[in-house]
C-alpha cells in the first residue's frame, strides 16, 4: 500500500477529531443525557398556606418530588432527614424546589402540613408541602412520577394506601428524568444530588 492513502487518510482522521472538540469544546454535550422516564401529567393541589399548586409551577424549575404522611413514625423521618440535606445544598438555587406530597390527605389538611412545614424551619417557597383529593394524589404517583405501581390500583380508592421510599426528579420542561431514587438508600440520595447537578445545569 502507497503512503499517499495511508496520509490522506490520517488526515481525515484528525480533521473529523478536530471538528468534533471545537464543536463540543466547554460543552456538556458529550455526555450521555439523563434518560426520560415519565412525563407529569397536569394536576391541581393545594399547599400549606391553602393556595393552589399547579404542573406549571414546575415548568423552569427541577423539582425533587417525593410522598409521604405527617403522622408518619416509619420511614417519613428517615426520608425527610435525607430531602432536608438534599434541600439545604439547593435552596438558594433560584431553579430548585421539592414538592412533597400527603399520601394521607384525610389527616393531613392545610393547617396540620403548615404546622409541619413550619417543624421543619424550611422556606415553603421552595419546599411546597400539597394535598388534595386522595385518587388524584395516587395517580399522580402511578402515573407521572411512577412512585408506585400501577397495578395496586385494582381496589377502592378508600382502601389504597401508598407508603413509598422513591422520590422522582422533574427538569424544567414536565419530564421525570436519570431514575427512581430510593430516598432511604445514601448512594441513591447522593447520585440524586448529582443529577440535580446536571439538570440544573442543562
Amino acid at each position: 500500500m502507497s503512503k499517499k492513502p495511508v496520509v490522506y487518510i490520517v488526515f481525515f482522521v484528525v480533521l473529523i477529531a478536530g471538528f468534533y472538540y471545537f464543536l463540543f469544546r466547554g460543552t456538556d454535550n458529550w455526555k450521555v443525557k439523563m434518560p426520560v422516564l415519565s412525563y407529569v401529567q397536569p394536576f391541581s393541589f393545594t399547599n400549606q398556606d391553602g393556595e393552589k399548586v399547579t404542573d406549571k409551577n414546575l415548568l423552569n424549575k427541577i423539582t425533587v418530588v417525593e410522598y409521604f404522611f405527617t403522622t408518619c413514625k416509619g420511614i417519613c423521618p428517615k426520608l425527610n432527614t435525607n430531602m432536608k440535606e438534599i434541600y439545604s445544598i439547593y435552596k438558594n438555587e433560584p431553579d430548585f424546589q421539592i414538592l412533597s406530597h400527603t399520601c394521607n390527605p384525610g389527616t393531613d389538611s392545610v393547617p396540620v402540613l403548615k404546622h409541619y412545614a413550619d417543624s421543619l424551619k424550611v422556606d415553603t417557597k421552595k419546599w411546597i408541602f400539597v394535598t388534595g383529593r386522595k385518587d388524584s394524589l395516587y395517580q399522580m404517583a402511578r402515573g407521572s412520577y411512577l412512585l408506585d405501581d400501577p397495578k395496586n390500583n385494582v381496589e377502592k380508592i378508600e382502601d389504597q394506601f401508598i407508603h413509598t421510599q422513591f422520590f422522582a426528579l422533574i427538569d424544567r420542561n414536565g419530564k421525570v428524568r436519570g431514575k427512581i431514587y430510593d430516598g432511604l438508600k445514601q448512594l441513591e440520595v447522593e447520585q440524586l444530588k448529582q443529577d440535580i447537578s446536571r439538570l440544573l445545569k442543562e
